[in-house]
């Protein structure tokens, strides 16, 4: 083995603790996992009621079984591009974790694929850009099988958005 090699590979610092059952969903051709602990529910595309001055990824609110739950366009938070609601579209209601209070938050997604058990030796650190990108809401990159998963951490995607005050 080259000296190259043999130091990339010590490079790639794997997660052990970060092992466990991933939901795995799609935005456009990008795969994410959420851990499956911060899921609530997968329910289909719903009508979405607006709410103004929002910011432009708060799509709105949706009437959850007598519940008033925010929803964000996860597509729009990460600066995709828009794309049309399909019937694959879903909303997944994942808790979150603010300021000590939990709260439920639907979550627009192109298409939830399925459950993994990621172990943690498939789990690496997310990779670093640089002081101008933020990575701090990647728990890590999910290796399964010749693909990676953007494993996320919703809370911390969600962090800043003050939506108790949307619901």
């Amino acid at each position: 083995m080259t000296g190259t090699k043999e130091q990339a590979r010590t490079n790639q610092i794997t997660l052990p603790n970060r092992e466990g059952k991933y939901l795995t969903f799609a935005l456009a051709s990008e795969e994410y996992g959420l851990e499956i602990l911060t899921v609530r529910e997968i329910i289909g595309y719903i009508e979405v009621t607006a709410v103004p001055q929002t910011p432009h990824y708060v799509k709105g609110v949706i009437n959850l079984r007598g519940q008033v739950i925010p929803v964000i366009d996860l597509r729009a938070k990460f600066g995709m591009e828009t794309a049309a609601v399909t019937e694959q579209s879903c909303i997944i209601v994942v808790e979150i974790t603010q300021e000590g209070r939990t709260y439920s938050v639907g979550i627009i997604v192109d298409r939830v694929q399925e459950v993994l058990d990621i172990p943690g030796d498939s789990i690496e650190e997310p990779p670093r850009f640089g002081a101008s990108v933020n990575t701090d809401f990647i728990l890590g990159m999910g290796k399964v099988g010749s693909s990676v998963k953007i494993l996320l951490d919703i809370d911390k995607v969600l962090a800043g958005d003050r939506l108790e005050h949307v619901g």
